[in-house]
């Protein structure tokens, strides 16, 4: 019966029914769901936190625990579920439709910047904009960026100043994080403290132009859609009010503006579920904040927290040595993985010692070869790595021996844009000919487009001298650096010492256009030192670029580009591309101090943790064999090979965690 009762202001308070949840249990939990699960599905109201295990069925507990709230009351709207994917967001409501007999798409789910989309288009007007405001795309953003700078004075052509993309990421980290751009500046781009003060006001017009044009892009969305709820109590408190449960997935990779974001939302009725793993936060380089979790339970005082730690993906040996590794981390949830498949059918993990990054490619495409005999498919096999550039001499190897392989990391390492601008300039030192590196280095100049670079190609080609061309009035300095450093590297006493040549390059032009032109500066540096590192296997200049030519243009051999080649391939990535992924076999390579972890990351224990985690998220990629390996001779971008010491995750295994493979014969050689 419909109630009613009226207030002695004489205001009446009308209570509807609910309509959502059907007659008695229609799933039986006990029966779909481990105690582990099943203890963070059926929480009591109230802030929890469940600290869910690599490969322990996460999405299946939210799956369950939405569906455990209709049935037990809840109106899906008053249900909001943050992801970090829409493909995430998608699979768990579906899920949870499949297994409702009901519409459940009043639910409130979506990632985070798609609900604060939502919330904006309904009162965009509060803050300035009109409900139909443009979200702009990566491009446009920097195109605007780029005019905000022109706006204040600066020459847009100027080599040393950032261009939007790197732009937009200083912007973004400066959002996401909740901090000034001063700070970001300071601590990740400190090659423009120069120029803090333009930053900022790049920054102001950047925002004011963007309001004028009633745009706002990808980064606005969560800071305006925080601004509206923290600015506007009657909007804040009607979301708070109407959100009674908020669940967010992966929560241990929300940065500090996601994290408030949620903190407001549920600060009314404080029933909150956020799931996660903290071993497996590993993204503070692009915001992410791993206090986020470890200070939950004090932003959210009462919090229950439930570990999920039931694996159902590897073997035992494999979590074994997986528990051991990220025991080491002091600031952490304490958890131990425990497999549900037995133990007695699988091999202990490899620990394979190499003599060089040549043998460890040589060792790798043979095992794979032979566990290929054995019935295992190549799709089913995965080689990761801490950085790009680690995977060098492995895609050499696996292109020499026509084996298919797909890079889920971007390029392959030689076909990389700044690997062929380097080169370039070695090509045209080695052959003033060559139309396609002249054309490639002068389209790096500031003001030369292609019209141009055609005009001094046909004089280049008629008789001019290189020395005598005249670029465009903005191209005037650069190009005057590039004719010296030609001049350099084409001296006699450098000829065939190609990694001086290419030394060379990175510091009188190279590295200051890196600088500006890409936001992950850094690790494309550490690719052009490694590429120096390989020249060097070449007494001549012309079989180095011959070797990178083939490496680029394989006549007749498999398809590498991609999954749609029709064919399975082995998947080569980084550790941050691969989280939630899983394979069969896995093989974890570069594992050297200095590598894995990487050198700049040991600096503090913080870094040194998360690197850790990294390595937890490796190794728990692989369900039933697990090889890890590691060079002692590494070559470098110095003229010596340098000893390598193993990695500090694997240095101390216990006796018996691991089998230590001794490997014999030799390596391959290139040149």
């Amino acid at each position: 019966m419909t109630q009613r009762r009226e207030s002695s202001r004489m205001s009446v308070e009308y209570v509807l029914k609910k309509t959502s949840a059907p007659a008695g249990a229609q799933i039986d939990y006990r029966a779909s769901l481990n105690d582990e699960q099943y203890a963070a599905v059926t929480a009591k109201p109230g802030p929890i936190l469940v600290i869910a295990g690599a490969g322990s069925g996460k999405t299946r507990t939210l799956t369950y625990r939405v569906a455990y709230l209709i049935e037990n009351g809840v109106e899906p709207e008053n249900i909001l579920l943050l992801t970090f994917t829409n493909k995430a967001s998608r699979e768990m409501l579906e899920r949870v439709g499949n297994l409702l007999p009901l519409d459940i798409s009043r639910i409130w789910g979506g990632t985070f910047h798609s609900v604060a989309n939502r919330l904006l288009r309904r009162h965009a007007n509060v803050l300035g904009f009109s409900s139909d405001f443009t979200i702009l795309d990566r491009d446009d953003a920097a195109d605007l960026a780029v005019a905000a700078l022109k706006a204040i004075g600066l020459d847009t052509k100027d080599k040393t100043l950032p261009k939007g993309a790197v732009l937009l990421d200083i912007f973004g980290l400066a959002a996401n994080t909740e901090k000034s751009i001063a700070s970001v500046v300071s601590e990740n781009y400190p090659y423009f403290t120069g120029i803090i003060d333009k930053l900022e006001s790049i920054h102001r017009i950047f925002r004011d132009r963007k309001r004028v044009d009633n745009v706002m892009d990808y980064d606005d969305l969560l800071v305006y859609a925080l601004k509206l709820l923290k600015d506007n109590e009657e909007i804040r408190r009607f979301y708070q009010e109407q959100f009674q449960h908020v669940l967010v997935d992966e929560y241990q990779d929300t940065n500090k503006i996601q994290s408030d974001f949620i903190d407001i939302l549920a600060a009314f009725h404080h029933q909150v579920m956020a799931v996660g793993d903290d071993a497996q936060s590993i993204y503070s380089w692009r915001g992410a904040n791993f206090e986020n979790v470890l200070t939950f339970p004090e932003r959210f005082p009462g919090t229950r927290e439930v570990r999920v730690e039931t694996n159902y993906r590897s073997t035992p040996e494999i979590l074994t040595l997986a528990n051991y590794a990220i025991a080491a981390n002091t600031r952490q949830f304490q958890k131990n993985l425990h497999a549900v498949r037995p133990a007695e059918k699988f091999s202990k993990p490899a620990l394979v010692c190499l003599q060089d990054a040549n043998q460890q490619a040589a060792f790798i495409c043979q095992r794979i070869d032979e566990l290929s005999e054995e019935g295992i498919e190549l799709d089913e096999i995965a080689i990761l790595y801490r950085a790009h550039f680690h995977s060098m001499e492995l895609q050499m190897e696996m292109t020499r021996r026509q084996m298919p392989f797909e890079l889920l990391s971007g390029l392959r390492f030689f076909e990389q844009a700044h690997v062929k601008d380097v080169a370039s300039f070695i090509k045209f030192a080695l052959n003033p000919k060559d139309e396609l590196a002249f054309k490639r280095i002068a389209s790096l100049m500031p003001g030369v487009g292609d019209r141009t670079t055609e005009k001094m190609w046909g004089k280049l080609i008629q008789g001019t001298e290189f020395t005598a061309l005249e670029p465009p009035v903005k191209a005037i300095a650069p190009w005057k650096q590039w004719v010296e450093t030609h001049a350099q590297i084409t001296a006699s006493e450098l000829r065939g010492r190609t990694s001086e040549q290419i030394q060379i390059v990175i510091d009188a032009i190279y590295e200051d256009y890196m600088k500006a032109k890409f936001p992950n500066f850094q690790s494309r540096l550490e690719d052009l030192g490694q590429l120096r590192a390989f020249s060097q296997n070449f007494e001549r200049t012309e079989d180095f670029l011959a070797q990178l030519a083939l490496m680029t243009n394989i006549d007749g051999g498999p398809k590498t580009d991609g999954p749609f080649s029709g064919q399975p391939c082995v998947r080569l990535s980084t550790v941050h591309q691969a989280k939630g992924l899983e394979w069969k076999v896995v093989f974890v390579i570069m594992l050297c101090d200095g590598l894995f972890p990487a050198s700049r990351s040991m600096e503090t224990q913080e870094g040194e943790e998360e690197e850790r985690r990294l390595f937890y998220v490796a190794v728990t990629r692989a369900c039933d064999e697990l090889y890890l390996t590691y060079p002692i001779v590494r070559a470098t971008a110095s003229f010596d090979d340098r000893w390598q010491e193993p990695s500090r995750f694997v240095s101390n295994f216990p006796r018996g965690m691991v089998n230590e493979w001794k490997i014999k014969g030799a390596a391959p050689t290139w040149g």
